[in-house]
């Protein structure tokens, strides 16, 4: 049987139906942001790195385009729907990075421009023995900032939910 999508999905590229939108950080559930959030863009406003925007439906999302997430709390602290809750013992989200087949010194040209963005080391780049050095992703270190992947000049990075979050 084959799984319905939605006219969004399809327009998006999502013919599996799995893609979602990045929420800002501390947001939970897909289920619970959505149920809960007003869309009063107070998070929105209050982002000082301006990743924040509306997607089709109103709800804040996260566009890595624009910059990165640094975590500073100031959406959580201006959502008055409560929908935000940042924690000590709880990651911001379960958003990491993977890096595809079009990442540049995987197709023979130097670059490395992700792993000299990346402040947490998550990515390295890896010398190889009579070749150019190649990006190794530790996924445990990564936080899913996005600070790679407006760098990146073939596109090359991937941010998605794993675990809990999705």
């Amino acid at each position: 049987m084959e799984k319905a999508i939605s006219r969004a999905q399809f327009l998006r590229g999502d013919f599996t139906g799995k893609r979602r939108h990045i929420r800002p950080p501390w947001s939970g559930s897909e289920r619970e942001f959505t149920g809960t959030c007003r869309r009063c863009d107070a998070c929105i406003k209050s982002c000082p790195e301006n990743i924040l925007s509306k997607d089709n439906k109103g709800f804040p999302r996260v566009d890595f385009n624009q910059g990165e997430c640094t975590f500073c709390g100031e959406c959580v602290t201006a959502c008055q729907d409560g929908v935000l809750k940042q924690s000590d013992q709880q990651a911001p989200w379960s958003l990491f990075a993977s890096i595809n087949e079009k990442c540049l010194p995987l197709q023979g040209v130097v670059c490395g421009r992700c792993a000299e963005e990346c402040e947490t080391t998550a990515i390295r780049m890896k010398l190889v023995a009579g070749g150019i050095s190649i990006p190794q992703l530790e996924t445990a270190a990564c936080t899913g900032c996005g600070a790679c992947y407006r760098t990146c000049p073939t596109q090359a990075i991937e941010l998605s939910y794993h675990g809990a979050n999705t």
